[in-house]
């Protein structure tokens, strides 16, 4: 049987309900299932999109054999474990978002999965912490070091802080 390729996957974590419950629950559950994390430092900023409480978010690097579709169910299980409530509107409050941004170099776009996600170039709250834990990974369509994406990242309106 021959086994998997090894996949560095980086995730997008984010709370605005609990996040100093959900963020370490979420953090344990994936050691549990990948072994060892790359952990960015944890950002506050405000909600995007609704009025709400602020966002705890970072970005989480893990090895994985899984493939991709299994990797999606799993995070999908993670955050569901940790009381994530689906709603119909993309923009509410929640416990814990596990967002897949990237897959080793595969890039798909098809309903329901986009890799690399788009947030990395959208959303400082994804990109800067994704910046600091892989700055010199490139992203596999701009072609540019995730670090390089940052430098040139201009969205004044997007302020985040350090979390304490």
């Amino acid at each position: 049987m021959v086994e998997a390729e090894l996949v560095r996957a980086w995730l997008s974590l984010g709370s605005n309900i609990e996040p100093r419950r959900y963020i370490p629950q979420a953090l344990t559950d994936l050691t549990a299932e990948f072994g060892e994390l790359v952990i960015s430092p944890i950002y506050e900023s405000e909600a995007v999109g609704f009025e709400g409480d602020n966002f705890h978010n970072l970005v989480v690097g893990i090895a994985t054999r899984l493939p991709l579709q299994e990797l999606v169910l799993k995070l999908r299980w993670i955050e569901e474990k940790n009381g994530r409530q689906r709603e119909s509107d993309k923009f509410a409050p929640r416990t814990l978002d596990v967002d897949l941004l990237t897959y080793g170099d595969v890039v798909v776009d098809e309903p329901g999965l986009q890799l690399p996600r788009d947030e990395i170039t959208r959303y400082a709250f994804v990109l800067l912490p994704l910046s600091e834990v892989a700055g010199d990974e490139i992203h596999p369509v701009t072609g540019q070091s995730y670090r390089e994406l940052w430098r040139a990242f201009n969205a004044p309106e997007q302020r985040l802080w350090r979390a304490d």
